[in-house]
């Protein structure tokens, strides 16, 4: 049966988002790597996998929830978000407390990198 693409239901983008996440944060770290060496490499690595971690869990959250009104879909963004936003900020704390040589510069430019990429690839269609 044919469906026009302007009836079709919208999917999230989370492997295109993640996908540009890591291709940012490699380029980070690369940057990083000349910069600071092999700690700069893993410390731009793991800025941009907080991101890319946490856009999973809010795509699995939002998967799951599978919402049949408008009320119930604003309940599960809610609470997708706050789970996104609460991994974000346990993973910066993680790799800051356990990573002794962790290169700042090079750690939080990945994080910005990928914040910065994630909201462009959704403007980007398939």
């Amino acid at each position: 049966m044919y469906h026009p693409a302007s009836l079709s239901s919208p999917r999230y983008p989370a492997g295109r988002i993640a996908g540009w996440q890591l291709l940012a944060s490699a380029a980070v770290a690369a940057g990083g790597g000349l910069w600071a060496g092999w700690h700069g490499v893993v410390s731009g690595l793991l800025g941009g996998l907080v991101n890319v971690a946490a856009g999973i869990v809010f795509a699995i959250l939002i998967r799951v929830g599978r919402p049949a009104t408008a009320a119930a879909t604003v309940h599960a963004l809610i609470r997708a978000e706050t789970a996104r936003i609460a991994m974000i900020v346990l993973l910066l704390w993680w790799v800051l407390v356990s990573y002794r040589e962790v290169v700042h510069g090079a750690f939080f430019a990945a994080f910005v990198a990928s914040v910065l990429v994630a909201q462009a690839a959704i403007l980007i269609r398939d």
